[in-house]
Parts: structure tokens; C-alpha cells; sequence
């Protein structure tokens, strides 16, 4: 679990929240509680105690770069330990992110330097409780949903918050109607 004060990059998805509220009714205990569902694009970041004013600019050049991307959830994964929608539209985001700040490995490094973007559904579990949770969220697929922002996100002490939004495809310092 992570501690209060982790920071991560993430991009919201709100019309995938189906498949987690899907998952939820197999078992509570194996979905996120307190976050949108999302695909992480840096996790963990920095530290909340080390972002500075010139971090969250970095964070906005790099949603500057990125066009708002239409995003299609077609499949669940299960793989030891979680179930999980692949986002391949958000690679080149997740890429773009991990290479801004090699020295974050995401995830601590336990799926390499670039781990493919995902939706995480459920993590933890038997391979049968992941398993029931995948034949429960296969029927709403496809999910079409569309990314407008990098999201800077924070655990705090009563849970994740959205810190800063960056949206895609802006100019940092303009004004985005």
C-alpha cells in the first residue's frame, strides 16, 4: 500500500468506471477504492514533499506534446496478482512520461523500464477470483472513452487527490477553452 504522500501521473477515464463497479460486486477488496478509474502513466512519481512549481510545468509540457487520444478498452487481461484492460492509445503518453524521468522506474521496476498501459481493474486475488471478475466485466467491453489530461494525483491522508490537470494537446501558460 502506498504512503501518504505518493504521487502519480495518471489519465482519467471515467467511462471505464463500469468495469470497476462490475469488478466491485465480484469482490470489493480487489479494486482501487478512492481514484477514477484511470491508466497510469508514471507511478510512483515524486514525492509530494519534492514537486516544485518547475515538476508541474514539466508535467504540463509533457500533456502539451501529447493530442487528446480516443481511447478503446477491448480486452481484460488476468495475470498473476491483477486484472487489467490494455490502453494501447496511451503508450506513446506512458512512454513519453517514463523516459521525461528515467530515474522513476515504474511501478518500482516489478514490470520494467516501460510496462504496457493498462486499465488495472483488480489486483491481488485468487486466480479463480480474477477469473470470475473477468467473465463479469468481458460482456460491457468495448468501453470508448476519450483522454483529455495528465493528472498529477496525490494520496493524501483521506486519499487520492487530483493535484494538478494538464490537459493534452495545450500550450502551457494559454488559456484552453
Amino acid at each position: 500500500m502506498p504512503e501518504t504522500g505518493t504521487t502519480a501521473l495518471v489519465i482519467a477515464l471515467p467511462a471505464a468506471e463500469k468495469l470497476l463497479d462490475a469488478a466491485r460486486h465480484v469482490d470489493p477488496g480487489l479494486v482501487r477504492p478512492g481514484i477514477v478509474a484511470h491508466v497510469t502513466a508514471l507511478y510512483p512519481f515524486l514525492p509530494a514533499a519534492r514537486l516544485t512549481a518547475e515538476a508541474e510545468q514539466e508535467v504540463r509540457e509533457l500533456a502539451g506534446t501529447h493530442p487528446p487520444a480516443a481511447v478503446v478498452l477491448t480486452e481484460i487481461l488476468t495475470l498473476p496478482g491483477f486484472a487489467a484492460a490494455p490502453a494501447p492509445a496511451l503508450q506513446l503518453v506512458a512512454d513519453a512520461a517514463c523516459a521525461r524521468w528515467p530515474g522513476l522506474l515504474p511501478y518500482g521496476g516489478r514490470f520494467g523500464p516501460r510496462p504496457d498501459a493498462h486499465l488495472t481493474i483488480a489486483m491481488g486475488g485468487t486466480v479463480g477470483e480474477l477469473a470470475r471478475i473477468a467473465e463479469t466485466v468481458r460482456p460491457l467491453l468495448p468501453v470508448h472513452d476519450h483522454a483529455e489530461a495528465l493528472n498529477l494525483v496525490e494520496l493524501t491522508e483521506t486519499g487520492w487527490r487530483v493535484r494538478l490537470t494538464a490537459p493534452f494537446g495545450a500550450v502551457p501558460g494559454t488559456t484552453v477553452r
